[in-house]
């Protein structure tokens, strides 16, 4: 409650004419770049609220002030949908991503393949019950029949970037992060890629309590344009349709 809380004294503060848009944190760095992109050919300054899809969600529902919602998975949106929470045709899945396994870049350990993390201390992982990122590893790993042996071993953290966080300050022997979360460290490095890993779609649609709605629409408009297609796929992201 009290997160939600100093969400509204920030985000409340911000002006009409801004664009505020919650986003899933392994967005971060490829909305930043596309939100400059767009304030310099003149949209409407966007206010970004970074954090697991699951957070975000819940504040939308508790009211905090959201034009724009972009998650990490499909049922966090579900859950804003069946509450009546978003617009329903402005639903969209924009983008889709890929699981990876990172080890520190110093590492020596060598992967072949999902069944190789049983060598490992210590594995972060969003928390597995919330966060996206999480629930897709869980998944992936309960189809291996892994997951309970693996279970004690993992270090769920309040996002996937944090489980990123936790290779690179030496917290985690390795961690099941998205790829292009990979792409943006120096300090780890892609010791699998999880080919066969679950299907990853990223949906945006605007708030129903959205204060600027028309600026929300514009946004999404913009991050399903050709220039915004190029920012995504460099960091790594699969653009949809």
């Amino acid at each position: 409650m009290r997160l939600v809380l100093l969400v509204f004294l920030v985000l409340s503060c911000s002006s009409p004419a801004e664009v505020r848009v919650f986003a899933a944190a392994s967005l971060t760095d490829a909305l930043t770049e596309i939100a400059a992109a767009w304030e310099k050919n003149g949209g409407q300054r966007v206010v970004f609220n970074f954090g697991s899809s699951a957070t975000l969600a819940r504040q939308i529902d508790a009211g905090a002030p959201a034009d724009l919602f972009l998650s990490a998975d499909e049922m966090k949106m579900d859950w804003l949908a069946g509450r009546k929470r978003i617009v329903p045709a402005t639903r969209v899945s924009l983008l889709s991503n890929a699981l990876v396994i990172v080890v520190p870049l110093d590492a020596k350990a060598v992967i072949t393949g999902i069944h190789d993390l049983q060598s490992f201390r210590t594995i972060a992982i969003g928390e597995p019950s919330t966060v996206p990122a999480g629930i897709y590893a869980r998944q992936h790993l309960e189809r291996a029949s892994l997951w309970h042996s693996l279970e004690p071993k993992m270090i769920p953290t309040d996002n996937v970037r944090a489980a990123l966080y936790a290779v690179e300050g030496g917290n985690a022997d390795a961690a099941i992060v998205y790829a292009t979360d990979a792409r943006a460290s120096r300090r780890v490095r892609v010791a699998h890629v999880i080919a066969d890993g679950p299907a990853i779609s990223y949906p945006a649609a605007v708030t129903a309590d959205a204060g600027n709605a028309g600026g929300a629409r514009r946004f999404l408009d913009y991050l399903r344009s050709g220039a915004a297609g190029v920012i995504f796929r460099r960091h790594g992201f699969v653009v949809n349709g």
